[in-house]
């Protein structure tokens, strides 16, 4: 009877959504109890529906994503691993997507528990995800996944075998003679997918007994595959030929960089190699220079901080630090800095490691360990050049400060970065490196600290009411809003996920940061040795927003979670 009134309720969503007529509805339910067929079945097989009509009826009263196409090139052929075809041909079940938190599994009949139940078994630490397909693309969904993931699997073993690849012996597979080698197919396809999902690095890590490869898409690190451990060496002597690395030395880390053109895009890899207690750890940090967009606006900087950082940045002379932890998006922000500044009456030189983004204009160069180019060694020729704006990518030891500083007291504009977790920390930084006070008071103009918060996928971000419990994980209260916001009542966004978004819920990052301009104040503040702490508290008095209440900026204004709020700026209590 529940089934009964189950389909009746999806008869009345066709009949609103699909143009299902009110007799036809009634005509195909008095059919129904003399066959004992489907509801959906029978109003296909008498046209008055069309297949997906079903499932989307059921997406609605189930409250389950639907999906109209399985493509099977963008399935995982790792997801079937520990399934055969024949249970997903018989329940009409296919895994889709798996990652740390979760598997996402297609389905033609969202009532099969029993199969439901046993993926859910299979992955008992993860959550289930279902979505709805069409019975139809199926069958060649799980024949096509099947092969790719048998193919793979089964022809890297093979390849290992063959050329007798283990932990304690490397082989140069190019030598092979066969560009289409298992191994080499298996590296591409994993370079091509990282560059889809936008991943910026991807990470290849040997355990006991197999290996995982992981992505990181948008700030957070997603399981991606789990491959044979006895696979690995092949997989790394693969990488390691790629990047003209040493592939018989495995006991010493090693770095590299690679160039590979992906869909007419081309990717700049920057690889690193450690050993590790079961093989070499390997981590590819990719840069897709097409899809770069060097634009503070772009990057999510507000127009009134956009033109403050024009100001600092269009001084004489003087030091400009943008600071933040590793992948805060530092080098992006100085390259757009630099974008905005050059011109023809300028000479501008950068050094940097390595050379991020190609600035048309902007004389470059790329830190070389090997040949005694440092950071420092580079500053050095550069104020030989002439120039009227530098750039050095970091500021690692009081060398280099020392020479920064005095290049911007002799009438030169210097951009850096720094390590630091807030704008007033990089004060204290540099005084660490051993630079006297009244030189960083004297040098540097201002210091802008940043991070990147994941924003809402706009697809799916759904709007809900702001609750007492919200505001106090952000450790607001509705009178703290109201001073900023004026106003009390607040519609935040969560995510939900879709096929848009990699039902991660969210696409994309913007920048959250801090902008503290060294006023008079400050400069006093900083002669007498003053503490982080107060130097901060004098930048927010005289109008620093910070890096919290960036990040709420952006909650309030429906960009991002608050989730991610919490998460990037716990540290400010």
């Amino acid at each position: 009877m529940a089934y009964q009134s189950l389909e009746t309720r999806i008869g009345r969503i066709l009949i609103q959504n699909a143009a299902l007529k009110e007799e036809q509805l009634e005509e195909v339910l008095r059919l129904q109890k003399e066959t004992k067929k489907k509801l959906g079945e029978l109003l296909i097989e008498k046209n008055y529906i069309r297949p997906e009509d079903i499932g989307k009826a059921l997406s609605v009263q189930l409250g389950i994503p639907y999906v109209e196409d399985l493509k099977a090139n963008e399935i995982d052929p790792l997801c079937v691993e520990g399934l055969n075809i024949q249970f997903c041909r018989e329940n009409r079940i296919l895994p889709i997507l798996l990652n740390e938190e979760k598997i996402r599994v297609a389905v033609s009949d969202p009532f099969n528990n029993n199969a439901i139940d046993a993926i859910r078994l299979l992955h008992q630490d993860k959550e289930i995800e279902i979505v709805i397909t069409l019975d139809g693309k199926m069958d060649d969904a799980i024949n096509r996944t099947f092969e790719r993931s048998e193919n793979v699997i089964k022809g890297l073993e093979e390849e290992a075998e063959d050329y007798n690849v283990d932990i304690d012996e490397t082989v140069d597979l190019l030598e092979s003679g066969d560009d289409e080698a298992p191994v080499i197919r298996f590296v591409n396809s994993l370079l091509f997918r990282a560059v889809k999902d936008k991943a910026s690095d991807v990470h290849i890590e040997p355990f006991e007994k197999n290996t995982t490869v992981r992505f990181r898409i948008d700030g957070v690190l997603y399981d991606i595959y789990t491959v044979p451990k006895s696979l690995h060496a092949a997989i790394a002597s693969r990488i390691k030929v790629m990047g003209d690395l040493n592939i018989a030395e495995k006991r010493s880390p090693q770095d590299g960089r690679v160039k590979v053109k992906i869909a007419s895009r081309d990717i700049d890899i920057r690889l690193s190699t450690v050993p590790v207690n079961f093989g070499e750890r390997i981590v590819m940090r990719l840069l897709d220079k097409s899809a770069v967009v060097l634009d503070l606006k772009t990057l999510g900087f507000a127009k009134k901080d956009i033109d403050i950082v024009s100001e600092l940045t269009s001084k004489k002379y003087g030091i400009f630090l943008v600071t933040g932890p590793t992948g805060s998006g530092k080098s992006t922000t100085l390259s757009a800095c630099l974008k905005r500044i050059c011109s023809p009456e300028r000479n501008i030189i950068t050094v940097e490691d390595p050379v991020e983004y190609q600035l048309p204009g902007v004389g470059q160069i790329a830190v070389n360990a090997k040949v005694g180019l440092s950071f420092a060694n580079g500053l050095r020729s550069i104020l030989r050049q002439d120039p009227d704006v530098v750039m050095v990518g970091e500021i690692r030891d009081g060398e280099t400060a020392e020479i920064a500083i005095n290049a911007s007291l002799t009438g030169h504009l210097v951009l850096s970065t720094l390590h630091t977790n807030d704008a007033p920390g990089a004060i204290t930084r540099i005084a660490d490196m051993g630079i006297e006070p009244f030189l960083i008071s004297s040098s540097i103009v201002g210091v802008l600290a940043q991070r990147l918060i994941r924003k809402l996928c706009d697809s799916c971000a759904t709007a809900y009411k702001a609750t007492d419990d919200d505001l106090m994980s952000a450790k607001m209260t509705w009178e703290d809003f109201y001073a900023r916001y004026g106003k009390r009542n607040f519609l935040f966004r969560k995510q939900q996920g879709c096929s848009q978004c990699r039902f991660t819920g969210y696409a994309g990052r913007s920048a959250i940061y801090e902008l503290m301009r060294i006023t008079d104040p400050i400069r006093h503040m900083i002669l007498t040795s003053d503490d982080a702490n107060n130097i901060r508290k004098q930048a927010i008095k005289e109008g620093m927003v910070s890096l919290r209440q960036s990040a709420l900026d952006k909650l309030v204004l429906g960009q991002t979670t608050l989730e991610e709020v919490v998460r990037l700026t716990q540290l400010e209590g």
